[in-house]
C-alpha cells in the first residue's frame, strides 16, 4: 500500500484508466470533493500523459505533435485536487477493496515504481479497450495497431525511416515498400488512411525527390463487411468512399486478412497486398486482464457487465464506463457502442451518481443518447450524420460545418479538463504560432 495515503478517513475513490473518460472524471471530482476535502480521488494510468483517442490517427500521419497536445498526469491532478499514480493494474482484491499495480520501468529496464496495492471506498474501471487481431497470424510481429500514443508515435517514425531508408537506399524502391495497408474501415482507418495519403506526398515534397508519389507511394484500406464504416448509416459510407476514391486511395471492401506478414497481407481469397507498412485496426476488445477479475461478470470480449446504474452486477462498489462497460439498456438488443460520446456521457452520469451512492441517495439509471457520427477525412473533407439534431429529425452535414462540429468536439473534451479560458487562451496560441509550424512532423 502507498505510504501516507488517506491519513485523514475520507472516502476513497480510485478511478483506473487515464483516458477521456477516466481523466474528466477524475477532473470534476478532484475539483468538487477534493478541493473541498470530502473525498481523496486517485486516478491510475500506466502512462505519464494523455492525449485525445480519436487523435492518434493525426500523430500516426505526423500531422499533429503529441508534445503539442498531451495533459502531463501529475500537474494536472495536482492543478485539480487528486492524486496520480503510474502503473499497470493486474489484479483485484474485492475482500480487502484493494487493486495491485505492477512494477514500472524505465526504457533502461531500472525499476521506477514497485509492485503495490492501492486501497480504494469506490471504484471506476475506465480503461478503454485494445485492438483486437482475432488471432489473425503474424498481426502481433507485423503490423501496428493505434491503441496508445507510443504505438502511433512508432508507426510515424517507422514511416518517416522508411521514406528516408527509400530516398537514400542504392537501388530503386521496391514493390509494396511504401505501402500502406490499413487493415478495418471503421474511423480510426478510414480517417487515417486519408491522412496518410495527404502528409505521406507532403513529406516526399520536402526533398525526397527519388521517391515517385505516384508509383512508389500507395495506400489501401481493406474491410471484411461490404461497406466501410459499417457502423454508420450507409449514407455516410457512400459519401466517404466516394472521397476516398477521388483521391486515390484503394479500398477493399468483402476482404478477410488471414496473415500478415513482413512483406504484405495474405487475403483469404488467394489474394495478397504488397505491403511493408501495416496498420490492424479491424476490432476492439477490453484488455485482457479484465477477464474474470475478482470474479466479476464479463463478457468473451473482457468487458464488465453492468447494470443500468454503471455499477458491476456483482459488487455495487464497482463502477465501469466507457468501452470496457457492458450495458444493455431496457428495451434495447444491442449493448452501448464503444464510443467516444457514450464514454462522455457516462463520465457526466458518475459525476453525479458516485457521490449520491456515497451519500447513500438512490441512483437514477444512466440514459445513452446518440448523437449522430462525424468522420473527418483530414484537409479533404468532413462528413457527419447529427442524430435529432432539429426537430427529432436527422441531419447529414459535410464540408466546412461539419469539420467546425468535429473540431468542437476536441475542444469540449479540452474544455471538461481544463476550463472555458484556459482552452481558449490555448486555441488562441495555436493559431498564431500555426503559420511558423511545419505542416507534417519530420522526426
Amino acid at each position: 500500500m502507498v505510504p501516507g495515503e488517506n491519513q485523514n478517513g475520507l472516502h476513497r475513490i480510485v478511478v483506473v484508466g487515464g483516458g477521456a473518460a477516466g481523466l474528466q472524471l477524475a477532473t470534476k471530482l478532484g475539483d468538487k470533493h477534493g478541493r473541498g476535502g470530502t473525498a481523496h480521488v486517485t486516478l491510475v494510468d500506466r502512462a505519464r500523459t494523455h492525449i485525445w483517442k480519436p487523435l492518434l490517427h493525426e500523430v500516426a500521419a505526423g500531422s499533429l505533435d503529441v508534445g503539442h497536445h498531451a495533459v502531463d498526469y501529475l500537474h494536472h491532478a495536482h492543478e485539480h485536487h487528486f492524486r496520480y499514480r503510474i502503473g499497470e493494474m493486474t489484479g483485484l482484491d474485492r475482500a480487502a477493496k484493494t487493486i495491485q499495480l505492477a512494477a514500472s520501468h524505465d526504457p533502461e529496464g531500472r525499476e521506477v515504481t514497485p509492485v503495490r496495492s492501492v486501497p480504494y471506498d469506490t471504484l471506476v474501471m475506465a480503461v478503454g479497450s485494445t485492438t483486437n487481431d482475432f488471432g489473425t497470424p503474424g498481426v502481433q510481429a507485423h503490423a501496428i495497431a493505434l491503441d496508445t500514443q507510443e504505438q502511433a508515435v512508432r508507426f510515424q517514425q517507422r514511416l518517416i525511416n522508411g521514406m528516408l531508408r527509400a530516398h537514400t537506399q542504392p537501388g530503386p524502391v521496391r514493390p509494396g515498400q511504401l505501402h500502406v495497408t490499413v487493415i478495418g474501415a471503421g474511423a480510426t482507418g478510414t480517417e487515417l488512411a486519408a491522412e496518410l495519403h495527404r502528409t505521406t506526398r507532403q513529406v516526399v515534397s520536402t526533398g525526397l525527390d527519388r521517391i515517385d508519389p505516384a508509383k512508389d507511394l500507395k495506400i489501401t484500406l481493406v474491410e471484411a463487411a461490404d461497406r466501410i464504416l459499417p457502423a454508420v448509416p450507409q449514407r455516410l459510407s457512400v459519401e466517404v468512399m466516394a472521397l476516398l476514391n477521388k483521391i486515390g486511395v484503394e479500398v477493399r471492401t468483402r476482404a478477410r486478412v488471414t496473415e500478415v506478414r513482413p512483406d504484405g497481407v495474405a487475403l483469404a481469397d488467394g489474394g495478397f497486398i504488397p505491403s511493408e507498412l501495416v496498420v490492424w485496426a479491424a476490432g476492439v476488445k477490453a484488455p485482457g486482464f479484465l477477464k474474470d477479475i475478482g470474479g466479476l461478470e464479463t463478457t468473451r470480449t473482457n468487458q464488465l457487465v453492468v447494470t443500468p446504474t454503471l455499477q458491476a452486477t456483482r459488487d455495487p462498489d464497482i463502477f465501469a464506463l466507457g468501452d470496457c462497460a457492458y450495458l444493455v439498456e431496457p428495451g434495447s438488443d444491442t449493448p452501448i457502442p464503444p464510443r467516444a460520446q457514450a464514454a462522455h456521457q457516462q463520465a457526466s452520469y458518475l459525476i453525479k451518481a458516485i457521490p449520491a451512492k456515497i451519500a447513500g441517495k438512490p441512483l437514477k439509471p444512466f440514459k445513452y443518447r446518440d448523437f449522430g457520427s462525424l468522420v473527418s477525412l483530414g484537409e479533404y473533407s468532413t462528413v457527419g450524420n447529427l442524430m435529432g439534431f432539429i426537430q427529432g429529425r436527422n441531419m447529414f452535414i459535410a464540408g466546412l460545418f461539419a469539420r467546425m462540429m468535429y473540431r468542437s468536439l476536441y475542444k469540449m473534451h479540452q474544455q471538461a479538463l481544463h476550463g472555458t479560458w484556459k482552452t481558449a487562451l490555448d486555441a488562441l496560441a495555436r493559431s498564431l504560432t500555426r503559420r511558423t509550424e511545419p505542416r507534417v512532423k519530420l522526426h
